[in-house]
């Protein structure tokens, strides 16, 4: 019955999710192009805030602890577990005080409404995996804009989404350039729970009732740490948070 009911949801859910991101591909271009960057950031806050509250004709819910720990003026990279795309709106709206950028492969930067143009002129990152020289150099070039802007990175280190919830192990290549780079970052772990149940089925239909939750840890200070310790123990407080129900 659950699943049967997921269908029309889902349909519903669709109708929503891509209206918003039709309306807000336009928008974006005239708040970046007259405006600046201030502007184009408020309405890709406001573009994700949408996108996470759609969720809730999933019957989704959100919860988020430890709020109290998200810096502001500060640069940050904000390491996660990744269970599923519906990780990331919620992260950029609720985080939105970090000015939140991601290091995203090249293919998404292109024919997606809102997401490809937010992508192309947010201030995030496109790497080819293919090219591993690129990928480290994007993630330099990151490194240093989040130091000298004081803004946030969102990093995703198992590399792909765990469809059972469960953590895949981390790839560190990549955080640890990040660690290199920027040393006067604050890391900012963060445990995801029960995303991935709003793909239980697949992307049709959608998982429906999921209680999803944002565990915002202490930050961590990069120059406070050894960077082979602090890979450590970042992934050990991400993933010791996530409960694989």
């Amino acid at each position: 019955m659950r699943k049967l009911l997921a269908y029309p949801l889902t349909c519903i859910y669709y109708l929503f999710f891509g209206f918003f991101l039709l309306l807000f591909h336009p928008i974006q271009w005239v708040c970046f192009t007259f405006f600046g960057y201030q502007a184009h950031k408020i309405s890709v806050d406001y573009l994700n805030f949408f996108l996470t509250h759609c969720l809730h004709i999933l019957g989704v819910r959100f919860s988020v602890s430890g709020r109290e720990h998200i810096p502001e003026n500060a640069p940050v990279i904000l390491v996660a577990n990744h269970q599923s795309m519906n990780d990331i709106p919620p992260i950029i709206w609720f985080m939105r005080r970090c000015h939140p950028k991601f290091i995203s492969k090249k293919e998404l930067g292109k024919g997606i409404p809102s997401v490809s143009y937010n992508l192309r002129h947010g201030g995030s990152v496109l790497i080819n995996r293919k090219d591993p020289r690129q990928a480290v150099q994007a993630i330099k070039t990151m490194a240093a804009y989040i130091e000298e802007h004081k803004r946030g990175v969102v990093i995703f280190p198992e590399g792909t989404r765990s469809r059972t919830g469960t953590p895949k192990p981390f790839q560190t290549r990549g955080l640890k350039t990040l660690f290199e780079e920027a040393p006067n970052a604050l890391v900012l772990p963060i445990s995801v729970n029960n995303s991935w149940k709003t793909l239980r089925y697949g992307k049709f239909p959608m998982g429906i009732g999921a209680h999803i939750t944002f565990t915002i840890h202490k930050p961590l200070k990069v120059n406070d740490f050894e960077i082979k310790a602090l890979l450590t123990l970042v992934e050990s407080t991400i993933v010791n948070a996530v409960v694989n129900e």
